[in-house]
């Protein structure tokens, strides 16, 4: 009986999945949220209550943290479930309100750039281009952040682009690839977040997430009854990667079929591999042949009483 094994099966997916995202590469930014206008400040309102990127987070945290501890379970199980640390779990989960769990500080000085960029553009108008020059006039009107941020902050109107508010990083295609290919389940809330707003955007990746989890849900049951509509899924979906993946997986669909539906798999085997090139790289030019055969006995007889 011919077995392909599971694990191989799901990086052949894998990596057709982080394919998918490079080819779709400009649809990544949409996974980063827009930039919220910053509120304006009021000095009569608390602190607590003030409405910060840090506080929304911290309330969002109480929230999931209090929806799952509050049904009995773990902690760990909770830290698990929400891919966060379990002392951060602890924190939220023993807090009776959001507001404990906010981070008493200092007041910060100003290192934003957002209250000078109408500065920084009319001075570029005018025909002062140095940064150093820019970063001690800032400085002089309440600016307490880095020159390099400056020197960033003015890189596109060298390249004759409009100075705009700087935006969280978006994710490259192998980050990507691994929230789709992760359970949901086991995805941070920030992960899931961006793909939510990700998957909105591009149909494309949309769909190559909804045929990843109906293989994950074959794999998972066991049951191999479906793959011959997951394969044309494959074919008709439109992205090449994955027509390729339904013709391989067609040339060897028998053992693909006792792969998914048996206990079967090549673990015995990658293991007997890791084990030699082990002995390889520890006495590869120090050791004989005799010694290296001794050795590689020896470790295949613990192997069998210590599985």
């Amino acid at each position: 009986m011919q077995v392909s094994d599971r694990f191989h099966l799901w990086q052949g997916l894998s990596k057709r999945v982080g394919d998918i995202a490079a080819a779709h590469r400009g649809c990544l930014p949409s996974a980063v949220p827009e930039p919220e206008p910053a509120p304006p400040s009021s000095p009569a309102a608390p602190s607590d209550q003030a409405d910060t990127p840090a506080h929304r987070h911290a309330k969002n945290l109480f929230e999931a943290v209090h929806a799952v501890t509050d049904t009995g379970r773990s902690l760990n199980a909770a830290a698990h479930q929400l891919g966060l640390n379990r002392r951060t779990v602890r924190k939220y989960a023993r807090a009776t309100s959001w507001q404990e769990c906010v981070r008493r500080t200092r007041p910060r000085r100003p290192t934003s750039l957002d209250p000078y960029l109408d500065y920084l553009r009319q001075r570029w108008e005018e025909g002062e281009h140095t940064a150093t020059v820019l970063h001690q006039e800032l400085v002089a009107k309440g600016y307490h952040g880095h020159y390099q941020r400056v020197k960033t902050a003015i890189a596109p109107l060298r390249r004759g682009l409009p100075i705009d508010t700087p935006r969280e990083r978006p994710p490259s295609p192998r980050q990507v690839a691994r929230w789709i290919i992760t359970a949901p389940p086991r995805r941070s809330l920030h992960a899931t977040e961006a793909l939510r707003r990700l998957l909105e955007h591009c149909p494309e990746l949309n769909r190559t997430h909804d045929l990843v989890r109906q293989f994950a849900a074959m794999l998972d049951a066991r049951d191999a009854g479906s793959l011959a509509d997951w394969l044309e899924k494959l074919t008709a979906s439109g992205l090449p990667a994955l027509a390729s993946l339904a013709r391989a997986v067609r040339e060897d669909r028998s053992a693909v079929v006792q792969g998914i539906s048996t206990p079967f798999n090549s673990g015995v085997d990658e293991g007997r591999i890791t084990d030699l090139k082990l002995q390889k790289r520890l006495m590869a030019g120090h050791a004989g042949l005799p010694l290296l055969r001794h050795r590689v006995i020896l470790m295949a007889l613990l192997r069998r009483r210590h599985p």
